[in-house]
């Protein structure tokens, strides 16, 4: 259900699962995760793609996998929902960029995966929804995620309304980055992901996402100190020393 490969460092991670709208089940969910730590161990990784074979990016839960989940008990249901909550929780704590390279609509779960991602590249025609309460549902995992990339006021009138957003509206809130034509967008992903990896240390974007995740649970001093703890650490990387001696010589750095 999942597709992987690399190629000049950078994991392309693909959802395949086209006759089913790349809905998520059980089985789809371990494999990504799967896919998604094999990519996060590879030393040959710096960059991840996140993409789909089809028409739609992901449709959320399989509607034949919530049928079962029904019949489940409330410990099966927990150990199944911890199983999105970890991969969530991977994808966004991951120390290496993921970018999602939307060309359909994201619904349900579908949104939730681009929202946990790092960048977001979308056509101009995908839709976006959190449409669990639709059908009795909470979206209850992506809450944690959302309040923190669309604030309060948002958040609820997306998760109470359950309403589909298109792509220009997705991007004024925060969760699409890029809107790309059908016929660039790949391009366009694949030039922002190679820039990333020629241009920005790697331990750099590392620690870049895990201070912008991290000083918004804490107080103001708390975060400073937090800020502070991390700069120090950076300016003793190898990655630093070689930026600042590139810098001062006027020379090319590869990373």
């Amino acid at each position: 259900m999942i597709l992987y490969k690399v190629k000049n460092r950078i994991a392309h991670i693909t959802l395949n699962r086209p006759e089913k709208r790349n809905a998520l089940n059980d089985k789809m969910v371990h494999e990504l995760s799967a896919s998604l730590k094999k990519a996060e161990n590879d030393k040959n990784v710096k960059i991840i793609i996140l993409n789909a074979i089809g028409e739609t990016f992901c449709a959320g839960a399989d509607l034949a996998y919530l049928k079962k989940l029904s019949n489940f008990t409330f410990q099966e249901n927990l150990k199944d929902s911890s199983q999105l909550k970890n991969m969530f929780r991977q994808i966004y704590t991951m120390p290496k960029v993921i970018i999602a390279q939307v060309e359909g609509h994201a619904i349900a779960g579908g949104a939730g995966l681009a929202t946990v991602c790092d960048i977001v590249f979308s056509v101009p025609d995908a839709k976006f929804g959190f449409t669990e309460v639709k059908i009795g549902f909470v979206p209850a995992i992506v809450s944690i995620f959302a309040l923190r990339k669309f604030g309060e006021s948002k958040t609820k009138e997306l998760l109470l309304s359950g309403n589909l957003i298109n792509a220009t509206t997705a991007k004024e809130i925060g969760l699409v980055n890029f809107i790309s034509d059908k016929k660039t967008i790949r391009n366009d992903v694949l030039k922002f992901a190679e820039d990333l990896v020629q241009k920005n240390s790697e331990n750099s974007l590392a620690l870049t996402k895990k201070l912008i995740n991290q000083i918004q649970n804490k107080s103001l001093d708390e975060a400073l100190n937090f800020a502070a703890e991390l700069n120090a650490k950076a300016r003793e990387s190898d990655d630093c020393k070689k930026g600042i001696s590139a810098f001062l010589n006027k020379e090319k750095i590869m990373w």
